[in-house]
């Protein structure tokens, strides 16, 4: 089972390389365009790449008896960090020290990420959280060499308990990821703080199935799983409009779900799990598209479908 948390969702909302800058015009539209498509890689990689720690955060806790009441002696790894345990008079720590090595073949890690929790609690205890204090953790996206770096802290609380390992035959598991300002800083030297809120579902359905949802709400806007102000300077929400659903028996790849940007020049939805001509496939053996479209304050719309 820790290979379950070796697959990261690094490639899901990322994949999106939306981003691919989109074929420009020459007109004044376009800058609206650039900048929801910045935006929309910027939010991608970076929810991504929460999922990612949290995955490792997962496999890391499952190491220690101590953290997660596991008593069978296995163990799972990271392959591009160590992992080191030690503890306070009143905390369980773990050191999770990634290497810059590329064995996703799609991006490198460096830096630092600490866990921590009481020691009178497990991760696998019915609302045990664990802080997550990510330190300069520098991605480093190996397409075009673009970077995001993470610091700050946020939480992850098993909601229901229990341990993935034993999802199977728990059924459903519950977890909520919160913070109230990561600081993430972009490849132009821009620097920004952002908030988190989301919860993960893991069920078992001839296999694991992840799936993610916003849980914050601003007026009339729910399903919130990120917001803040993006590298423009522009306020911005992002609401998961359809769950995010992560398929073991696909792969682990992304088969569905749908994220919407608002607050920004226009409004970017984005959604995946279509094939080449905009319409839902199951698992292809090729690529899974995904459909981007923007629609500005006046009603007109662009829209553009990628492979991911």
């Amino acid at each position: 089972m820790k290979k379950l948390f070796s697959f990261v969702l690094a490639g899901t909302l990322a994949t999106a390389v939306l981003l691919c800058n989109c074929k420009k015009d020459d007109n004044d539209s376009n800058t609206d365009q650039t900048e929801l498509a910045i935006h929309s890689d910027d939010q991608s990689r970076f929810s991504s790449e929460i999922d990612a720690v949290a995955n490792d955060a997962n496999t890391a806790v499952d190491n220690f008896t101590a953290f997660d009441g596991f008593v069978d002696g296995t163990t799972g790894t990271i392959c591009d960090a160590t992992i080191v345990l030690d503890s306070t008079s009143t905390l369980r720590r773990v050191t999770i020290t990634y290497n810059g090595t590329n064995c996703s073949g799609t991006r490198t890690r460096t830096g630092v990420v600490v866990l921590s929790m009481p020691l009178v609690s497990h991760f696998k205890d019915t609302g045990a959280v664990l802080t997550v204090a990510a330190q300069n953790l520098k991605i480093t996206r190996i397409a075009d060499g673009k970077s995001i770096t993470i610091n700050g802290t946020s939480t992850i609380t098993n909601i229901t308990g229990g341990r993935l390992r034993d999802l199977p035959t728990l059924g459903t598991i519950k977890h909520a990821i919160a913070s109230n300002g990561v600081t993430v800083t972009f490849d132009d030297g821009t620097q920004r703080s952002w908030q988190i809120a989301k919860q993960r579902t893991f069920t078992y359905n001839n296999g694991i199935v992840i799936s993610t949802t916003g849980t914050h709400t601003e007026g009339n806007i729910t399903g919130i799983s990120e917001w803040g102000t993006n590298r423009f300077g522009n306020a911005f929400v992002t609401s998961i409009t359809t769950p995010m659903i992560i398929r073991q028996d696909c792969n682990f790849r992304l088969v569905s779900g749908q994220v919407t940007h608002q607050h920004l020049v226009a409004t970017a939805v984005v959604t995946f799990g279509l094939d080449a001509t905009g319409n839902p496939v199951s698992c292809p053996a090729g690529n899974f598209y995904f459909k981007v479209v923007w629609t500005g304050p006046n009603g007109n719309s662009v829209s553009y479908i990628f492979p991911y």
